[in-house]
């Protein structure tokens, strides 16, 4: 994963930029907009692995995707595109 093991699920959604700051980030998790390999997750703390499934309940769509790395800050659009592939869109 990028030279990671893992990453904490809101820095995670924070650097692949499906949140705009880690505050945001949490509180997504906190109100319970996602879901790892199917459980809702409400702790932002929470480790990510390669591999992983995640149910993003965003405010413009749901969206399933598959963890493929994790970065040590947020950077391009184009960056933040190699750690996740999309498995589907509602």
């Amino acid at each position: 994963m990028g030279g990671l093991d893992s990453q904490r699920l809101d820095k995670w959604l924070v650097v692949a930029r499906f949140a705009r700051t880690r505050s945001l980030a949490q509180a997504l998790v906190e109100q319970g907009h996602v879901r790892l390999d199917g459980k809702r997750i409400t702790d932002g703390a929470r480790k990510l692995r390669a591999g992983d499934v995640l149910t993003l309940a965003l405010p413009h769509a749901t969206t399933v995707v598959r963890v493929k790395a994790a970065a040590e800050k947020r950077g391009s659009f184009a960056a933040a595109r190699e750690l996740y592939e999309v498995l589907g869109n509602a």
